[in-house]
Order: structure tokens, then sequence, then C-alpha cells
């Protein structure tokens, strides 16, 4: 997106009149992908199209209308050897490329093609013979041009964090004897590492990438789609006229629009972008700050990769590793998604009615009736998606079918695509593609050098020693190497290593798997508020022209309660929906009335009985209002819990002594005035 066109968006969005509509443009272009020529386009527009036919062919098993099946394992072969070589054409290996495709590329392409080929060719010898343990000399070779490949690969879509992770994992077996015994292994010749990464089904073409190749794929061509045939400007759209009027209206449309578009694209960072220009300035014109408003935008937009249906790659690698469906994670993931943006939602409104912050008037607002004649077809199609994955179990094909059905009924709109904006539809997917090809390719021979050697087990086994049984202690040293890995990584990337390392010692103290695995994958995505690397909040604080680390501390401030419900749900996987319907009703309501509290505490004004004060006496009863949410959102004893009950009686007396004694104090000045 140009910056005229941008700050045209910007100006529609302080005006808010009836223009406020947003076209069905692509989000705006990340300096990080190379601006490619129109020959080079059309390259990765082949490439694209070829990696989505030949992801339609296998999923629906067509058998390229000969008959001919494709193996899996070449299939994999086929796939990746394509969404790497888009690798080489999306990202620049330094900045002196940006523009243009250099020469070392294109021999880097033409190599990724004859060895991709050759493992393709082979694929079935491959298998049969076992050649990940024992290949002919030109396998180990090409093997081991492969295993630099993918490395870089990883670099250029991932940085050098994840560079630099994955050498030393997927080389860690061929030094793992000169290690401390706590990491000790026996070592294994650099060759016999290679063929096992590259010609084995637990490193390359593990989890990550037999996922990616087989689930994600269609809901990542799902989600581009919905942005590009005017899916994100709907839903918008539809924010504003049903929140927009509000108090404080525009921050709660920027939680319902960013939580939807976080729930199409998966990623934080282009939310922001994606809404942002049009939120961020309808706030501050109703008199939030600058960082305030770019930190509730952070924390929308972080939070939208929590939602279902669409969560990003990381939920269907987790429902791999937990050998369940899809659905079953993502029913899991409605109640914690819940209370994130309800506990946001409700800091929210208590900071709007605490400044006396109104919403945007009603006439400069679309109607909601000419909204949903704009884009009906759009919830049409998301209730198509959900039929599809809930009822019929159709996980693999469910997006595809939604996409055409996208697609067919978007050419009757005012919508309809041209050829340059099909164009652009394949350019952003093949990028997309790319990306993720590129990181899950590398992250996967980390599982391969932990797998060959068999340290995971051990790692895990020591975590638990070194916690010294203590579950809790056990959470937060999860909880800080999760944040720590997230700061360098994407949340998939993070999420699967610490699913191999950390979350085999959490379900070995006890905890529930499903429990454990979302706790790991939600603590790698709070980086991405968090400084002093929150993502989010520097690309919200852009938007918003205001100091990144000011953004970031109010992100951290405002996102505060995704930082308990994590341990919310881990003692209590009754919020993820895994107990009886009365357990589950019970915690639920609990557990929201306890975010209600916590909410109100940080903000110092609690709905339906007022301002909670400034002063001394204000703090305590902040704290025992803050202390009895925390405590009613944890696990119960018994139906409700006798020592919650008390805790919550306690902090009700507290706040009536602190709003009596106010009020006194108030009545008394008034008093004297007359």
């Amino acid at each position: 997106m140009s910056d005229k066109k941008q700050a045209h968006q910007q100006g529609d969005s302080s005006r808010l009149g009836s223009g406020i509509g947003l076209k069905a443009d692509a989000p705006a272009p990340s300096i990080r992908y190379r601006a490619l020529s129109a020959r080079w386009r059309t390259v990765m527009a082949i490439l694209t199209g070829a990696s989505i036919l030949l992801a339609i062919n296998q999923v629906f098993n067509l058998g390229f209308f000969v008959g001919y099946v494709l193996l899996d394992s070449r299939y994999m072969y086929l796939i990746t050897g394509v969404m790497l070589s888009m690798v080489f054409v999306t990202f620049p290996a330094t900045k002196h490329s940006p523009t243009h495709v250099p020469w070392y590329d294109v021999v880097i392409m033409l190599v990724i093609a004859c060895v991709f080929s050759y493992f393709a060719f082979y694929a079935e010898r491959i298998v049969l013979e076992a050649w990940e343990y024992a290949a002919p000399p030109i396998g180990v070779w090409l093997a081991l041009v492969t295993w630099v490949i993918v490395m870089e690969a990883g670099r250029r879509a991932g940085g050098w964090p994840v560079f630099v992770i994955v050498a030393v994992f997927s080389l860690y077996p061929t030094f793992a004897d000169t290690l401390p015994d706590v990491m000790a292994a026996l070592s294994i010749p650099v060759q016999d590492v290679a063929m096992f990464h590259v010609m084995g089904e637990e490193s390359l073409f593990g989890i990550p990438m037999q996922v990616f190749a087989q689930l994600v794929f269609g809901f990542l061509v799902f989600g581009v789609s919905l942005q590009y045939t005017g899916g994100g400007p709907f839903f918008i759209n539809l924010a504003f006229a049903l929140l927009g009027h509000k108090r404080g209206g525009p921050a709660k449309v920027s939680i319902f629009s960013s939580g939807l578009m976080g729930s199409m694209s998966g990623g934080p960072i282009s939310n922001v972008l994606t809404t942002g220009p049009l939120s961020i300035p309808a706030m501050q014109r109703i008199g939030f700050t600058r960082e305030y408003a770019a930190g509730v935008e952070a924390c929308a937009s972080t939070g939208g990769v929590l939602m279902p249906p669409i969560m990003g790659a990381t939920a269907f690698v987790m429902a791999s590793f937990l050998n369940i469906s899809y659905v079953t994670v993502a029913i899991a993931a409605i109640v914690p998604s819940l209370l994130y943006f309800f506990g946001l939602f409700m800091q929210i409104d208590a900071h709007a009615a605490r400044d006396n912050l109104q919403g945007l008037p009603k006439e400069e607002l679309p109607k909601v009736g000419a909204v949903f004649r704009d884009g009906w077809y759009f919830i049409a199609v998301f209730a198509a998606l959900i039929w599809m994955l809930v009822f019929m179990q159709r996980e693999a094909v469910a997006p595809f079918y939604a996409t055409a059905l996208l697609l067919v009924i978007n050419q009757f709109t005012k919508h309809r695509l041209d050829v340059n904006k099909l164009l652009e539809l394949v350019a952003t997917m093949g990028k997309l593609l790319a990306e993720l090809a590129g990181i899950l390719a590398a992250i996967g021979l980390i599982i391969g050098g932990l797998a060959v050697t068999g340290i995971a087990g051990t790692i895990a086994n020591d975590l638990v020693y070194l916690a010294g049984d203590n579950v809790l202690v056990l959470l937060l040293m999860g909880a800080l190497t999760s944040f720590i890995l997230g700061i360098g990584m994407t949340v998939t990337a993070a999420y699967i290593f610490l699913a191999i390392v950390l979350v085999p010692a959490l379900t070995n103290s006890g905890l529930d798997p499903l429990a454990s695995h979302m706790f790991v994958m939600y603590w790698g995505m709070l980086s991405f508020i968090t400084p002093p690397v929150a993502l989010a909040a520097f690309a919200a604080a852009s938007v918003a022209q205001v100091s990144p680390m000011r953004a970031g501390f109010e992100a951290m401030r405002l996102g505060a309660i995704i930082y308990f419900v994590p341990f919310f749900f881990v003692f209590n996987p009754a919020l993820l929906l895994q107990g009886s319907w009365l357990e589950n009703l019970q915690a639920l309501s609990t557990a929201l009335v306890g975010v209600a509290l916590v909410s109100a505490a940080l903000q110092g004004y609690l709905i339906g009985l007022g301002d909670l004060g400034r002063g001394a006496l204000s703090w305590v009863v902040r704290s025992f209002i803050g202390l009895a949410g925390i405590t009613l959102a944890l696990p119960a004893g018994g139906l409700f819990g006798i020592s919650q009950l008390i805790l919550l009686a306690i902090a009700g007396g507290a706040l009536a002594l602190g709003l009596g004694l106010r009020k006194l104090n108030s009545a008394m000045l008034n008093t004297q005035a007359l």
C-alpha cells in the first residue's frame, strides 16, 4: 500500500462518515519481501499455482485425472521443492538485492529443482530401501546440499535467531558426545545425520511440514482469499456499525475487527498493519492517547491468533502432536480466547467510563443492514466452513471448498476480482506460503536432531528434576522459556520446539496434555505485546506515531489478563471444555466474574459502582478486588469453592468500606463548602 493511499485511508478514518468503508485492497507489503519485476512476479505466480495444484491433487486424491496417485513422500519432495524455490525468489539474502533476483538465487533454485526432482524420482526406493540409514553416495551428497539450503531458507524466512537455533540442534548429533552429561548422547557422523534429516520421516518431512502440506495449506489459501475479496473491510465496517457508537466505541471496534482479522491471517503484525490505520486514528479522535490506542490495537491483533476457527498453523501442528482433530483444538481454544477478549473489553470499557470517552456519532457510522447486504456472503462462507469442519469432519478439504464458494460468489458482487487483483492475490499467497514453508522446513531439522539422539526424553526428565516435582515452578520455567523463544521466533516455531522439549515434562508432572500444549503456545505469543521486543506493539506504534516502548508497556498493561489465563486453564482443564457440562459452566462463570474483577482492579473502575479513586485506600481496595478475581478464575474446590467465596466476600467488604469512606469524605467536603 503506497504512503498516499495509506494517508487517504487514515483521512477516511478520521472523518468516519459514509466513507468509512474500506476497499478490498491487499494488506500493506512488508519491506522483508522483494519488490519483484513483472517477469519474476510471473515466475512466482507459476510456482504458487503449481504448489496449489499439487496440494489439491493430493488432498482430493485426484490422481492428476489420469489415475496416477503420488506417494506421500514423493508429494512432500515435490511441494517442498517448489515452495523452497519460492523462498529464494521472495526473500533477499541481503539488503543489496531488494528489487532483483541475483544470479546466486537463480543457481540455488536450479539446484533445488535438480535435488528435489532426484529425491521425488527415487521416492519409492528411498522408502523401501530405507535410505535414511543407508543411502547411495549421490544420495548422501544431495542430502548434505539440501540440509544447507533448508537452513538458509529458514534464515531468510525467519531471521538469524531461527538459523542459529536450527543450526545448533540439527548439528547437535555430530558433537553430542562432547557435551556435559545432562545433554550428552552418542555422536553420529555428519553424513548419517544428513540422511536422517532429508530421507527420514521425523525431520525435514516430520510433523511441521506434513501438517503444513496436508492441512494448513488450504486454510492459508482461504485466509488470503477472504482478505482480497473484501472480507477484512466487511468485518471492520460491521464492527463500526455494531460498536462504534458505544462508550469507547473505536477501541471496542478494534477488539472485534482485529480478533476476526487475526483469526484469518494468523499473524499479529500483519493484523496490526491491516486494521490499525483505521482503528487507531478513530480511537485518538474520541480522546484515547496515542500510546493507549497503539496498545489496544496490539493486544487485539495478538489475541486474534487465538480465535477459532482459523488459528494459524500452530493449532494444526498441535492437533498432529496430540493425535486429535483440529476441531478439538479449536473448541478447546474458545474459552481462553473469550476470556482474553472479555478482559480486554472490560478494561477498555472501564477506562472509557472513568475518563468519560464517548463513542462516535451514529450518523457517521455505516448502517448494520447496509453492511450485511454488502457482505452477507462472508458470513455464509464462514458458516459453511464451520459446518464442514465440525459436522462433516473434513478438515483437509473444507478450506478448499470454502475458498471456491467464496471466489464464485464474489464474482457476482462489486468486489469481483479482475486479472490484476487475481495476480495480486496469487502473489500474496505465494509470499505467505514461502514464508511458512521456509520456517517450518527448518524447524523440522530441530525435531530430527533431537529424535535421532533420543535426547528429548532426557531433557524432559531433567526439567522435572530441576523443578523438584513442583508443577508451579515447572510452569514458570516453561513460561519464561516460551517467552524468550517467542522473542526471536514465530509462535509456531517456538511452539514446535517446546512441544518436543518442555511439554513432556509438564505431562509427566500430571498436567493435562492439551492444556500443556496450549500453555506453551500462549506464552510463546506473549512476546508480541511484551517489551523489550513487542513486535505487534512496535508495529502499532508506527501507525500511531508514538514511542515503541511506550506502546509496548501500554500493551503489556492492557493485555495483563493473558498472563494469567494460561495458568487458569492449565490447572483447570474445564476452561478448555474438557470436563462435564456442569464443570465447564461453573469454570466459565467463575472465570468471567474473575476476569471482570481483575480488569476493574487494573483500570480502577468497577462497572456499576464507579471510580475506585486514586489514593492509598483505592490501591488497597483494588488489590483485594484483583486478588478475588484471580482466585475466582483459578480451579475451585467443590462446586464454587468455599475459599473463593470467602475471599470474594472480603473483597466486597473492602470495596464497600472504601467506597463508603470516599462518599463520607465527599459529603463532609460538601458540608464544609456550604
